[in-house]
């Protein structure tokens, strides 16, 4: 994994430079902060977001349940369409991270690109019904 600044993604790649990014309901995984702080607290052991694997990482949003919403992050707009299951390699990262990552939507979401966007840390992110 390799954290960025500023990431250009489209409709037709998801984040730019990710090897498996292509059109798609997974096209963008999504981790709030909150969440992966909450499963951090819960195993005790302080790990770096990158562990969880996700392209974004964000803040002060609730994605527990949100899908059908649209996530603006920039001028970027993800549709959330499924709850991001965790994978085996986090039982690799810590041996209860899987598990605590199961609950209340800790592992975070998946999303398909609607509008492309190139985003930066810092960018304004909002939660929002479908129109």
């Amino acid at each position: 994994m390799q954290q960025l600044e500023t990431a250009s993604v489209t409709t037709t790649t998801g984040v730019a430079d990710d090897f498996r990014g292509k059109p798609g309901e997974r096209q963008v995984t999504v981790l709030a902060r909150e969440e992966w702080q909450a499963a951090c607290q819960e195993i005790k052991q302080p790990l770096p977001w990158v562990s969880r694997r996700a392209n974004l990482y964000i803040e002060e949003i609730n994605l527990y349940q949100s899908i059908g919403k649209l996530l603006q992050i920039g001028p970027l707009i993800l549709l959330i369409t499924r709850e991001t299951d965790p994978c085996n390699r986090m039982q690799e990262t810590h041996h209860k991270l899987f598990e605590a990552l199961t609950k209340d939507w800790r592992g975070g979401v998946c999303c398909r690109v609607i509008q492309d966007g190139a985003i930066a840390i810092g960018d304004q992110v909002a939660l929002s019904d479908a129109t």
